[in-house]
């Protein structure tokens, strides 16, 4: 008998979230141990000592312990658990926020079912997914070009620029830290955009999290 996978949801909508039990249900491969209404539950589902999931599905807005706040738990009580972000939020600060907290996935909640089961499988397996929606607006080249060769096409203001964008620091922030105006901090993003063949910040810190650029704290 084939061994499932097993789902916990962390979802304080529970019309959504019993829907998606009932969808992940009809899949052979998973199984859902629990529902949890927010972060918080789900702290005392590991302090009870129940069983480990193979993935949490995990919204972000949620009262009493939201999603960011939940992933800056498990970072530093369970980092190995995988976890995929199922939200409504695509603006780029909470996609970042969730990214550097350690979600291993990013997905829109008007996602196809299809597509669904196999960003599961990805993240469970590969450890890594985003949805069509979210890599079309991140979309960038995937080159396969070791490391030292990334970095070697980035000046060493742009390097130091590169390690800024990928924290929560908004550009004016990046500027004041670097000491420069905001039009030349301007002028490093569209540069290191294009030598990285990204689009966007959230392209960017996808890129340097894919190809071990820099820590992500």
């Amino acid at each position: 008998m084939m061994k499932k996978k097993t789902i916990v949801i962390v979802d304080d909508h529970l019309l959504f979230a019993q829907s998606l039990e009932s969808l992940i249900s009809k899949l052979e491969e998973y199984e859902v141990l629990a529902i949890l209404k927010n972060g918080k539950e789900l702290t005392q589902y590991y302090m009870h000592k129940r069983r480990v999931p193979d993935l949490i599905l995990l919204d972000v807005k949620m009262p009493v312990m939201d999603g960011i706040q939940t992933m800056q738990w498990l970072k530093e009580h369970r980092p190995e658990q995988k976890v995929l972000a199922l939200t409504m939020e695509d603006d780029e600060d909470t996609i970042i926020k969730m990214l550097r907290g350690g979600a291993k996935g990013y997905l829109l909640k008007d996602i196809h079912p299809e597509n669904f089961e196999f960003a599961m499988k990805m993240v469970i397996e590969q450890g890594f997914y985003y949805s069509g929606k979210i890599e079309s607006a991140l979309r960038h080249a995937e080159d396969g070009q070791p490391k030292r060769n990334l970095h070697e096409k980035l000046t060493e203001r742009e390097w130091k620029f590169l390690k800024y964008a990928c924290t929560e620091l908004t550009y004016k922030d990046i500027a004041g830290e670097m000491g420069l105006s905001p039009k030349t901090i301007e002028n490093y993003r569209e540069a290191v955009f294009k030598k990285l063949e990204v689009k966007t910040r959230v392209g960017l810190v996808i890129h340097c999290m894919r190809h071990n650029l820099i820590k992500i704290d």
